[in-house]
C-alpha cells in the first residue's frame, strides 16, 4: 500500500468533499466515508486534521463544510485531476489506469510547473 503525506491525503479528503458539496450540501461524516471507502476512524481522525487546518467546519448537527480555504484548496486539485485526467485519456490511456494516475499526477506536481502546463494548453 502507498504511503501518503499529510498534504497528499488532505487534498484527497478535500476533493472527495468538494465532489460531494457538488450534490449535496449536508455532507456526513459517513457520505465521506463511503465515497472515499474508508472506516469511520479514519474519517473521525481526517475531519479532526481538516478542522484544525481551517480547512472545513462542522455544525451543530454534525455536518462537515469546506470553509473558503478549504473550497479553494479542493478546487485547485480537483482542477489538476481534471487537468491529468483528461490529457491521459485523450493520449489513449484507458479510463480506469487514467483515474488512478491522474489521482498520483495531481499530487506530485508544483503549482509552477502546473500552471506552465495549461498556459501550454492554452496555446
Amino acid at each position: 500500500m502507498e504511503h501518503k503525506s499529510h498534504m497528499q491525503s488532505s487534498e484527497d479528503y478535500l476533493k472527495a468533499l468538494f465532489l460531494l458539496q457538488r450534490k449535496t450540501p449536508h455532507i456526513r461524516p459517513t457520505d465521506l466515508a463511503i465515497q472515499m471507502g474508508y472506516t469511520k476512524p479514519s474519517i473521525s481522525r481526517a475531519i479532526s486534521m481538516l478542522q484544525k487546518d481551517g480547512l472545513i467546519t462542522r455544525d451543530r448537527e454534525g455536518y462537515i463544510c469546506l470553509t473558503e480555504k478549504g473550497t479553494l484548496a479542493a478546487e485547485n486539485v480537483y482542477e489538476r485531476h481534471c487537468f491529468f485526467m483528461e490529457r491521459l485519456v485523450a493520449a489513449g490511456i484507458a479510463p480506469d489506469i487514467a483515474e488512478k494516475e491522474a489521482c498520483r499526477m495531481e499530487h506530485a506536481i508544483s503549482e509552477e510547473s502546473f500552471e506552465k502546463l495549461k498556459r501550454m494548453r492554452n496555446k
